[in-house]
């Protein structure tokens, strides 16, 4: 089975349709390549859903509107009033609701006959094979690369397909994996990249009608696999700039070279996510402690830089007073080192913390010994200091 060649069905069908789903999906039953063989596949499957955020909501709806019949969804966040920008899938109204609680309500208003199961948890090595073992197929919505590869590497040891598509700012990807047939993630991004050097569209913005259009596509190609339909993007992946509305195309093949997955890993881990103990290391400012700081520096009995390494756009919509703005990427290209004094204590900050910790791990490197940083960066400060200012 490959990316140039028709799939074969990945979903048995159900015994029938009742009048009521015949009339329901009747523009599917229609269509001469699906029919009501291809609607009763679309019934017997079940569909694991990694996220109920922005690709996930529109996965999600289309989904449940296209009769598969039972549906999961791994999400352990609440909805924010932030992600209601491109979240379709939640309203006003589930502002502070668990993102499964709410995805089950949206689904069971559009289709009731769809089986919706929530597992209300944060997708690990530890539950990752258990949880997609009851399932045909994995549609990956997640918004960092520790998720990607364990769904990858999970899916590849119980033999199953995983759909997968991610944004950025303006620009949207689409594959699909299956070992057993084909390419992996790991072949389209062999190597992890630098920890804080790939944003999460929590720190770099998406354009919220992008995440319609990939997470649309995605559904596409979980339908086209479970009914056998077309061709399958295995091999392929779909990349759509917005600015210009174009799509273009690259091929993926296996690495031949390529160890096998022997088991699940700690993916935090392989992808250089910083860890933190519970207590305050040496290294870290609690919110707390910096507004002390500030407040002694106010008095001039406190000397220190504090340096938001966020983007302009983030800096211009929420920062932290008394903070100066240089961008993580001169900072750790040595670019902007200049206007930082090695004799001088540093405070640096970011979103959560991910940039921050990487950019200090550069900056000790080059010998500035009194730099610090602030590990739950502007949002713990929004949190704890002074919650009149916005969230993102």
């Amino acid at each position: 089975m490959s990316g140039g060649s028709a799939v074969v069905p990945l979903v048995d069908p159900a015994d029938g349709l009742t009048t009521e789903e015949r009339e329901r999906y009747s523009r599917h039953v229609i269509i001469p390549e699906i029919g009501e063989l291809g609607q009763r596949r679309l019934k017997n499957a079940r569909v694991l859903v990694i996220g109920a955020g922005g690709l996930g909501s529109p996965v999600l709806l289309y989904l449940a509107a296209a009769g598969v019949g039972t549906l999961g969804i791994v999400d352990d966040d609440t909805v924010e009033l932030s992600n209601l920008q491109r979240q379709v899938l939640h309203g006003v109204g589930d502002v502070g609701s668990t993102k499964p609680d709410s995805a089950r309500a949206a689904v069971a208003e559009l289709n009731p006959l769809v089986r919706v199961r929530r597992h209300d948890t944060r997708l690990d090595a530890s539950n990752a094979l258990e949880l997609f073992a009851d399932y045909d197929l994995i549609v990956d919505g997640s918004d960092n690369f520790a998720t990607r590869y364990l769904v990858d590497d999970a899916a590849a040891l119980l033999g199953k397909p995983s759909v997968w598509g991610a944004v950025h700012r303006f620009d949207g990807q689409v594959g699909v994996f299956w070992r057993k047939h084909g390419p992996s993630y790991r072949d389209l991004y062999p190597d992890a990249p630098p920890a804080g050097s790939a944003p999460s569209c929590g720190e770099a913005g998406v354009f919220g009608m992008l995440c319609g259009v990939i997470g649309s596509v995605m559904v596409v190609e979980v339908v086209k696999l479970i009914t056998g339909i077309g061709q399958s993007l295995l091999g392929r992946v779909s990349l759509y700039d917005a600015l210009t509305a174009s799509w273009r195309e690259i091929s993926v093949v296996p690495d031949p070279a390529r160890a096998p997955i022997a088991g699940l890993v700690d993916y935090e881990a392989f992808c250089g996510v910083p860890t933190r103990s519970p207590a305050v290391s040496e290294d870290e400012v609690t919110v707390v402690e910096l507004a002390t700081m500030l407040e002694a520096r106010d008095r001039g009995e406190q000397d220190f830089e504090l340096i938001d390494v966020r983007e302009p756009g983030e800096h211009d919509f929420v920062r932290i007073p008394g903070s100066r703005l240089i961008p993580q990427a001169g900072l750790l290209s040595g670019d902007a080192l200049p206007e930082l004094s090695l004799d001088r204590a540093i405070v640096l900050y970011c979103k959560a913390g991910a940039r921050s910790s990487a950019v200090l791990t550069e900056l000790q490197r080059r010998g500035y010994s009194r730099a610090r940083h602030v590990p739950g960066g502007v949002l713990a400060w929004v949190r704890d200091i002074d919650p009149t200012l916005p969230r993102y």
